[in-house]
């Protein structure tokens, strides 16, 4: 089926959507919409970001962003993952991406393990991890990969640059962000 030029969606015209807090990502003019996560989401993310941020930051390799933040790879590519590393030396217009990451909502995933999964792929971000909050497991992707690394018990991230790799419990995180009071 063709898509006619008013279903086209660009990130100009995403842009100019109102802020009704729904996240509004596009994908060579597929329009998606999400709606604001819920607190698993946002616990894990929460984990997740303060360890990969305490390693960004004592390997001096960049910086940490989490949603909602912009990433725009075309004028019909912006998306915005729920984690992403970029290096020092990106700028707004050419990020210079190490890692994104998408925690998995049930409306997110099909489209975080298939759409934005191929597009990470085609765009060579070095590193795409999903993180699936009800198997409490991280699955792992690279550009070449045909199928990802299934993690329930250590994920080590060695980026480009650094002098020593992430090691994350991938039990204890999911333990720190679900079940811990």
């Amino acid at each position: 089926m063709a898509m006619s030029l008013a279903d086209y969606w660009t990130v100009e015209r995403v842009h100019a959507l109102p802020d009704d807090f729904n996240r509004y990502e596009c994908i060579d003019g597929v329009l998606l919409v999400t709606p604001s996560p819920r607190r698993p989401h946002q616990s894990v993310l929460g984990e997740l970001n303060e360890r990969v941020r305490a390693y960004v930051k004592a390997q001096r390799l960049g910086y940490t962003v989490f949603a909602p933040a912009d990433v725009i790879f075309s004028p019909a590519r912006l998306v915005q993952p729920d984690l992403l590393v970029e290096r020092r030396t990106s700028t707004d217009r050419v990020p210079d991406l190490l890692l994104l990451v998408e925690v998995l909502s049930p409306s997110t995933e099909r489209t975080d393990r298939g759409l934005k999964r191929r597009t990470y792929q085609q765009e060579r971000v070095p590193d795409y991890w999903v993180v699936d909050t009800e198997a409490r497991v991280i699955e792992t992707w690279t550009p070449d990969d045909d199928s990802p690394t299934r993690l329930t018990s250590t994920l080590t991230w060695h980026p480009v640059g650094a002098s020593e790799p992430l090691v994350i419990d991938v039990a204890s995180l999911f333990h720190d962000a679900l079940d811990a009071s």
